[in-house]
């Protein structure tokens, strides 16, 4: 049973104070039967309440303002986690029976959001890709491992080549991306398979064994199979998700589940330096540090609250 610690700071710096700072943190693991919460604290600066609720994916969320004039915000989670393996699908229902049980999920509501497809217009080329192997007669299992296999074999894994701006087609047309990118594309590619698939966030706990996105917020997806549940699978490492991983939250793509975001009264320019640690029980740990000076364009939309957006895509930059 691997027990994590894992501190994840993030801290902006202003240009000039600012004050009404009005944030949303999704930094709570989620707690379930493989993943224990042994404890955590989240320090930030001038110690606001946060407000705890559960949003619509059952993902805890808090809420706080800091209003007092301020030219420095730091978020710091520090939180222990224990994991245990899970059992994996041992697939031993027939095909036929599995791919029925799943035409009858489209139906329910609570898989509805996981079924239906993000706008992409080289869906028609995708779902080619989708039809060959659904000719195979694969089991959802089957399928499901094929997809996370084609996306880590024919995307290339590449930082800071793509933000939260970057489109499905654009990712689609450059196949290059980090963790977010391997994963809303693979969504896609279930979603066609009438296989519900959610988005995961989190982290990768893989103690320096090469894997990509270890000492960074991770992503991933889940894959809702017949008889079994929701099985993870990570296509930037193509490999199962077990107890190496530790989620934060679930949503339809990475805008559900953004670990920091927010609004402010004030300068818009200002640096935001994000750190993530994970030690482990042997003694070693693991350290990525990343800074960005950002300047967001001038709110000229309110529709769009372009300062929230661009909080998303460097958060989303983080993320490997």
């Amino acid at each position: 049973m691997p027990k994590f610690k894992i501190r994840h700071i993030t801290r902006y710096v202003y240009e000039g104070s600012v004050r009404d700072s009005a944030n949303q943190i999704m930094l709570y693991p989620i707690q379930d039967n493989h993943q224990d919460i042994i404890h955590q604290t989240i320090q930030i600066t001038g110690s606001p309440q946060v407000d705890i609720h559960l949003d619509y994916f059952n993902n805890q969320v808090g809420t706080f303002t800091q209003s007092k004039p301020h030219r420095e915000l730091t978020i710091d989670s520090n939180v222990v986690v224990s994991t245990t393996p899970k059992v994996m699908p041992d697939d031993q229902q027939s095909s036929a029976e599995q791919w029925k049980f799943l035409k009858e999920l489209k139906y329910q509501s609570e898989f509805i959001d996981f079924l239906k497809q993000e706008s992409f217009l080289q869906l028609p080329e995708v779902a080619a890709i989708v039809d060959a192997e659904r000719l195979k007669n694969c089991s959802p299992l089957a399928s499901a491992k094929e997809f996370c296999h084609y996306v880590f074999t024919n995307f290339i894994y590449k930082k800071g080549i793509t933000t939260v701006e970057t489109t499905l087609d654009e990712a689609w047309k450059i196949k290059s991306g980090v963790c977010q990118d391997f994963a809303h594309i693979l969504l896609v590619m279930l979603r066609l398979m009438n296989i519900p698939a959610r988005y995961v966030s989190g982290y990768i706990c893989p103690n320096k064994n090469g894997m990509r996105g270890e000492g960074a917020t991770h992503a991933w997806v889940e894959a809702y199979l017949p008889f079994y549940g929701w099985l993870g699978l990570d296509p930037t490492n193509d490999c199962l998700v077990n107890e190496m991983h530790v989620k934060l939250a679930v949503g339809k793509n990475f805008s559900d589940c953004s670990p920091v975001k927010g609004t402010y009264r004030g300068t818009s320019n200002h640096t935001m330096e994000v750190a993530v640690s994970v030690s482990y029980e042997d003694g070693q740990s693991t350290e990525n540090t990343s800074s960005v000076d950002e300047q967001p364009p001038a709110a000229t939309s309110f529709s769009k609250n372009s300062y929230r957006r661009h909080q998303e895509e460097i958060q989303m930059q983080q993320q490997q």
